[in-house]
């Protein structure tokens, strides 16, 4: 029987093989919108092309979950709670991909010349039907087969085995981010971007100025461990870490919901609906990364529950 402290490190690879596939929808659901052919797809693709985008956020959002509550609800301490919550979040977050995943190949399949509409969507219902019956019918079925399993005793956690998972919760955000600035700064070379107001040009400049803040926090992490504490594994560096990557998911959510903001009005042109996209991104990740785990942090304080139960 696999360890606590193994379990909740494979949930945590789970979930950077998952945002290794968001991510790269991410960025190029950002950047669809200021490609030329934009504006030469059906109405309803490109209706589609934006919720596919905010159903990647709501994935992303729930893949990265886990390492906020680590660090500030167990204090990275691995529990049986902690395995738990990243199993519901990272399963969780197969279903906005699988969705968005039909929806793209639906969008894709309408640029072929001679198939319909009928047949695109057809073609996106079976590949979201596909992955959903892969990711959540199989493995449930196996599951029941196998009958419930036996938890392993809660143990402290080894300092190695603290830092080895806030760098892997640092490297699960860090994809995020970079598909994000990957867009931000591709897109102030094309030309539909001249045509946006010169507000909305302004909030994207300051969306690349967060996140690549989030990115130089993000990375801060490893050149603190080599520099300064010489690949040593101490309780210091582990507080370090883990404030370093709390830190750098602030901008990165603000940065993620002010570029919904600009996409939503470059499709809508409406400056009211712009800026309801974004505050309810920002609300998302606000509420998943940090308000979910201040909420678990207060109330097992009030239950006093130990660190390890």
């Amino acid at each position: 029987m696999a360890s606590v402290q193994s379990k909740v490190q494979n949930a945590l690879d789970e979930g950077r093989i998952l945002v290794l596939a968001v991510q790269v929808g991410i960025g190029f659901e950002y950047r669809s919108f200021f490609e030329p052919v934009f504006e030469a797809l059906p109405a309803w693709a490109r209706a589609a092309k934006l919720l596919g985008l905010c159903l990647l956020l709501v994935s992303f959002a729930l893949v990265v979950l886990p390492g906020p509550w680590h660090q500030l609800v167990e204090h990275g301490e691995d529990t049986v709670r902690l395995h738990h919550m990243a199993i519901r979040a990272i399963g969780g977050a197969l279903l906005p991909f699988a969705l968005a995943l039909g929806l793209e190949l639906a969008v894709a399949t309408t640029r072929v010349e001679g198939l319909g509409t009928g047949l695109a969507l057809a073609v996106g219902a079976a590949s979201a039907v596909a992955a959903l019956a892969l990711w959540y019918a199989l493995p449930a079925a196996a599951a029941r087969s196998r009958g419930p399993r036996k938890e392993e005793t809660m143990s402290a956690t080894p300092i190695d085995q603290k830092i080895r998972h806030v760098l892997t919760e640092a490297r699960m955000v860090l994809p995020g981010a970079q598909a994000l600035l990957g867009f931000q700064l591709a897109v102030t070379l094309m030309e539909a971007f001249g045509e946006l107001p010169r507000e909305a040009q302004l909030l994207h400049l300051a969306d690349i100025l967060l996140t690549t803040l989030a990115v130089i926090l993000l990375v801060a992490p490893a050149a603190y461990h080599r520099i300064a504490e010489q690949g040593e594994e101490t309780q210091h560096f582990h507080r370090v870490a883990s404030r370093f990557v709390l830190a750098a998911m602030v901008p990165l959510a603000i940065a993620i919901s002010g570029d919904l903001g600009v996409v939503t009005y470059r499709l809508l042109e409406s400056t009211a609906v712009a800026a309801l996209f974004a505050s309810a991104s920002l609300v998302l990740f606000t509420g998943a990364w940090f308000g979910f785990a201040l909420g678990g942090r207060a109330m097992r304080r009030r239950a006093r529950v130990p660190a390890h139960a």
